[in-house]
């Protein structure tokens, strides 16, 4: 046999093995892709299982990340800025107005309490009480009620964006109707929602800065429902009507534990009350019995320490007799 007898052997055989290999090669790999095709479609019950495992996994890890970044968020603006403090009580008030109200106030707490006592150390105590205390305890008393307004009309609103939704409508128009129909502060709130949308900004970036003006558990309940169907997909009024029915139940139970509460703020007001009753009769029956102390130096330490110590047991009571919900 010579070399041209084998090459042409091995040529032939080559060429025989290419002409098999492409007449088989599309059969097979039809076969092979059907057959992928069918575990995909009809997959056995444990591997549809792992899969909807799977997928709850990363819903859960999803809701988790959101929830962590709220938080960051929240921690990183622990420190209030005197303007948002201002826009959640639903003052539009400027920095320079609300510093020159609190300066009238002060001067003129200062002023009754001198005039009443007669004491200039009574005089500056009220100035600073007045310029420093008081206007930030309305500030605080403001925002507080605001935010009880908000939480108590907040289930109204979702209640209206779920039957948009399920009428039909975009929920960019649900809440246009709520900026305009919805009673305040809720209204003021979401039309603030709708213009940063106007301007470009996604919705769930809109919502997301609702707790920033709200520092509410229900305001950041709303925005990370709105932030995780954004990611994730879902039925967005689902997710909203089980959050009103949520904020309903949470809003009972708050009720429920107020009512039952209500005893011991009664008998925590009493026992408060008490010494400043007690010494307001002593003095009106015996002014000069009382009158030691603040007239001598061993009254006046006295006098302190009873202060201290009332302010302590206030304190305790306060904290036996709130519940955070």
């Amino acid at each position: 046999m010579t070399i041209d007898d084998l090459f042409v052997i091995v040529l032939s055989t080559v060429a025989t093995g290419a002409t098999t290999y492409a007449l088989v090669f599309p059969y097979i790999s039809s076969r092979a892709r059907a057959a992928e095709r069918q575990k995909t479609f009809v997959a056995p019950p444990a591997q549809r299982a792992i899969e909807r495992a799977n997928g709850a996994a990363n819903r859960r890890d999803q809701i988790a990340q959101s929830l962590k970044d709220l938080e960051a968020r929240q921690k990183a603006k622990h420190r209030v800025p005197l303007e948002t403090r201002l826009a959640r009580a639903g003052l539009p008030w400027s920095r320079k107005r609300f510093f020159m109200a609190s300066v009238i106030v002060g001067i003129v707490v200062g002023i009754l309490l001198g005039a009443a006592s007669g004491n200039p150390w009574f005089a500056a105590g009220g100035l600073f009480v007045g310029t420093f205390g008081l206007p930030r305890w309305i500030l605080s008393y403001l925002t507080k009620r605001r935010i009880n307004r908000f939480i108590a009309e907040l289930p109204n609103a979702l209640d209206i964006i779920v039957r948009g939704i399920r009428a039909g409508l975009p929920v960019g128009d649900c809440l246009k109707i709520i900026g305009s129909e919805a009673a305040e502060p809720v209204r003021s709130e979401f039309r603030a929602i709708v213009e940063a949308q106007v301007l470009g900004m996604p919705v769930a970036d809109a919502v997301g800065r609702l707790p920033e003006r709200i520092p509410a558990a229900e305001a950041n309940f709303f925005a990370i429902v709105i932030a995780v169907q954004q990611q994730s997909g879902g039925s967005l009024s689902e997710a909203l009507g089980n959050l009103s029915r949520v904020l309903r139940e949470r809003r009972k139970m708050k009720g429920k534990i107020t009512a039952m509460s209500m005893e011991a703020k009664a008998s925590a007001a009493i026992i408060g009350a008490l010494p400043f009753v007690v010494t307001a009769l002593v003095y009106l029956t015996s002014p000069r019995y009382i009158a030691f102390l603040w007239t001598t130096n061993s009254g006046m330490l006295a006098l302190a320490a009873s202060a201290l110590w009332m302010t302590i047991g206030i304190l305790v009571m306060k904290k036996m007799i709130s519940f955070d919900i």
